[in-house]
């Protein structure tokens, strides 16, 4: 079969009666009823004047609607996904940067974004669902008068099917337009990867704002044919639940949420022991050798890390499934795109084992920002792609990621991983989690703290902390300042984020 570069194209692969989409306590939503889902929605959408170029905000909770609405907007217009617990100004950011034209929420929603698409002019359509009906199943409802789109229809390969914003940490978000082409290529890579087969179930606990579960859970997932439980959002005391219900052969996400599944993993021993689990996925953020180890342990099955980023549709990297190489503390090889590392000072390639830039370039990857020259100019050199990201690879391609390179901390001039350390503590027997991070300094203008969460029930003081650390590194790189917290912040998604985190503490 061609390559399919359109998630139109993706959803035909599914076996009419096979199972596409799930959720907890509902009835399946088959191939044949979510293909007939997507000519619905296209028609409506074309029927309401939105068309192939036209961009929808989506503003709904996790689950299999979100899941379904997802790739049937994106089949006749482009997706913007938002996350729903922003605030009405944050609303009004975005749904104007992104020029969007409607704003799909839940009937009788009481969403912020409601009123701040108002105040902008832009149409809200409500999307309608009935319990009593397969998951997924939706209509549109508005109460817009336009009459037909011009360029209305299924889409096409160069057509835009998402556009998200980067996280934006140190400078205004920048808009990533990702093609049907792109997103496309990033499903077959993730497939190849995970080895996925139509008796696949994955349980999705990811939030559908967000790339990582917008890729790997479901359009990967449904672009082989098979099936997606979409959980509503992630809960560690309802996932075992969901693995029962869902019958899943793999679930995929961020190390935050391994740790908590970990936290009641031996309370759960006979829900592992039935479980039809393959593999475990970690992603989006560095996954803890420990945390790998302890996963493996408790769940009997590989875990594999990937290295991902929107800018590259997601997945770039990733170790091997067995009988492959599972290397903890890398995030595998080339997974999809080419991957090499570029002198951090001039465009140049350097060999195996020196430490640079991680680059990227292929079919997955976008073609640059969004009305964003300075940072187009900045990112895309010689037709690669500049991650931010710091690191090395081994003489078997396995890349490890030593840092983002605004997170490496210049203690008067001895550069630190903040990763490094991080591993580091997280070997102490009562650090459940921990994030290093840069505090000003006077003379040395960057020093070295972290935040570290204990393990319920565990005792340890900064004093012991350092000294472990002491022990074990350079005394350049032991933490000057160790917070001890219950938890520690995160963003939307679950991740530990360093920068702005001394400012977050109140140390900055």
């Amino acid at each position: 079969m061609a390559d399919q570069s359109t998630i139109y194209e993706l959803l035909q692969n599914g076996d009419d009666g096979a199972v596409a989409v799930s959720g907890p306590d509902r009835d399946p939503l088959s191939y044949r009823e979510l293909r007939s889902l997507v000519e619905q929605t296209v028609t409506a959408l074309t029927d309401l004047g939105i068309g192939r170029s036209d961009r929808v905000a989506i503003v709904l909770p996790n689950g299999p609607e979100m899941a379904a609405a997802f790739v049937s907007i994106a089949c006749g217009a482009t997706t913007a996904p938002l996350n729903p617990a922003y605030k009405r100004d944050e609303f009004e950011f975005y749904l104007s940067d992104l020029g969007a034209k409607a704003l799909v929420v839940e009937r009788g929603a009481g969403s912020p974004a409601i009123d701040a698409a108002r105040e902008l002019g832009i149409d809200v359509l409500r999307l309608v669902s009935n319990p009593s009906c397969a998951a997924g199943e939706f209509t549109l409802e508005s109460d817009g008068t336009r009459q037909g789109a011009a360029n209305g229809g299924v889409a096409a390969p160069e057509d835009v099917a998402l556009v998200l914003h980067t996280s934006g940490t140190t400078s205004r978000p920048k808009i990533v337009p990702l093609t049907h082409s792109n997103v496309c290529a990033s499903a077959r890579n993730i497939q190849r990867t995970l080895r996925l087969e139509a008796s696949d179930v994955c349980l999705n606990v990811m939030p559908l704002f967000h790339i990582h579960g917008l890729m790997a859970a479901v359009l990967a997932t449904l672009g082989k044919g098979a099936s997606v439980f979409a959980a509503p959002g992630f809960d560690a005391l309802r996932f075992f639940g969901w693995l029962d219900q869902s019958n899943a052969t793999w679930y995929t996400a961020v190390p935050t949420m391994h740790q908590a599944i970990l936290a009641r993993a031996k309370r759960n021993r006979k829900s592992i022991e039935r479980s039809r689990l393959r593999f475990i996925r970690s992603s989006s953020s560095s996954l803890p050798p420990q945390v790998l180890r302890e996963l493996e342990e408790n769940f009997g099955v590989p875990v594999v890390e990937a290295y991902a980023m929107t800018e590259a549709s997601h997945q770039m990297t990733c170790n091997q499934l067995p009988p492959g190489e599972r290397k903890p503390g890398t995030v595998g090889c080339a997974a999809g795109p080419e991957v090499a590392i570029m002198d951090e000072a001039k465009p140049e390639l350097l060999p195996q084992g020196e430490t640079g830039e991680v680059v990227i370039r292929g079919p997955n990857v976008t073609s640059g920002y969004e009305s964003n020259p300075q940072a187009n100019a900045e990112c895309f050199v010689d037709g690669w792609f500049r991650t931010g990201d710091q690191g090395f690879m081994d003489e078997d391609g396995y890349l490890t990621i030593t840092g983002r390179l605004k997170e490496i901390i210049n203690r008067g001039g001895e550069k630190i991983s903040p990763r490094e350390v991080d591993e580091v503590l997280m070997d102490h027997e009562a650090v459940r989690q921990v994030v290093t991070f840069a505090i000003p300094h006077g003379s040395l203008g960057e020093d070295v703290a972290a935040a570290v969460a204990l393990h319920e029930g565990k005792v340890a003081d900064e004093r012991d902390l350092r000294a472990f650390a002491a022990e074990r590194l350079a005394a350049f790189k032991v933490p000057r300042k160790i917070i001890l917290v219950e938890e520690i912040p995160k963003g939307a998604t679950g991740k530990l984020q360093r920068i702005g985190l001394a400012e977050k503490l109140g140390v900055a």
